[in-house]
């Protein structure tokens, strides 16, 4: 690896804010940025298809990645309901 590009990793490590589990109920299925509870990450799953939910800095919109598992190929939806940015990335991928 060149070594500009560890320093310039370096550097954005030390900018990460942390995410933590949120709540009890969800355990293992959402994040939440420490310093910005409305600012999430949800991922689903099924045997063929990940979801990945990250909503908008201010929790008022959503982007979806849905991604097929055998082939990883990839979709991305955006919108303000997290439903409808998760059929819109799920159909792209499979009704295309």
């Amino acid at each position: 690896m060149r070594a500009d590009f560890l320093v310039g990793a370096a550097e954005l490590v030390g900018h990460l804010s942390l995410l933590t589990p949120d709540g009890e109920e969800r355990a293992g299925r959402g994040l939440h940025e420490q310093s910005n509870p409305r600012h999430r990450l949800r991922v689903e799953h099924d045997n063929h298809t990940l979801l990945i939910h990250l909503s908008d800095e201010d929790g008022g919109g959503w982007t979806t990645i849905a991604v097929d598992r055998g082939s990883r190929r990839w979709t991305v939806a955006q919108d303000t309901r997290q439903t409808d940015t998760s059929r819109a990335a799920y159909d792209g991928l499979y009704k295309s």
